[in-house]
């Protein structure tokens, strides 16, 4: 859940149950965030639950050409930016505590560090606290609910009239929407790398230097 391969970061138990004294995680319940962390942690062999507006989801497993491609593809967009912007990481699946009703683990998000003022921060127990300032979903196998519960809980950007999605924190950081939906890594690639030799990205490098050295 918290960790980068989409798990929650778990004491070894029985693989088959929660212990006896934990009510099992459910999807469907309607539970507040403690109480979620409290029954998933004590089920090590789920893979993957989420809360969003305070109900439990637990996605089915995801298909290569639906879900496993476009989320590499994003994974390898935020990385272009990230590796370009001292200041700023990339995540895949790592569990964000929004508040006590959501939590949910985001496909990809982009965040601006601790060190430089992030709107989230690193808790002790690796999880991230507040709202990342950029997170985005493939909506496949889990579209009932990306496209209105957790699209609420994210409030999803739309593209510019050429396509384009250019975040509105991150100068310079730029998806070409036709590119990824068509699978074209190399188009989507390109346009990353062409955000960040923009003069609003050398902007925000400044920026970012002077909040870490402040």
């Amino acid at each position: 859940m918290a960790a980068p391969e989409g798990a929650l970061s778990r004491k070894e138990a029985d693989p088959e149950a929660a212990p006896p004294s934990i009510p099992p995680l459910r999807a469907g319940d309607r539970l507040a965030r403690p109480e979620f962390e409290r029954r998933y942690e004590a089920m090590p062999h789920l893979e993957k639950a989420e809360l969003i507006d305070g109900r439990v989801y637990m996605p089915s497993p995801v298909g290569h050409q639906s879900h496993g491609k476009p989320h590499n593809h994003l994974n390898g967009w935020l990385a272009v930016y990230a590796a370009a912007t001292p200041g700023v990481e990339a995540s895949s699946d790592a569990t964000v505590r929004l508040d006590l009703d959501d939590e949910p683990q985001p496909d990809v998000l982009l965040r601006v560090t601790d060190a430089c003022g992030g709107a989230s921060q690193s808790t002790d127990d690796d999880y991230l606290a507040g709202a990342p300032e950029l997170a985005a979903e493939v909506a496949a196998s889990t579209a009932s609910y990306d496209l209105h519960e957790k699209k609420g809980a994210y409030r999803a950007l739309e593209p510019s009239d050429d396509g384009l999605l250019e975040s509105r924190v991150f100068p310079g950081l730029r998806l070409d929407v036709a590119a990824l939906l068509g699978g074209d890594l190399a188009a989507v690639l390109e346009t990353a790398r062409d955000g960040t030799e923009t003069e609003a990205h050398a902007a925000f490098i400044q920026h970012l230097d002077a909040q870490r050295e402040a």
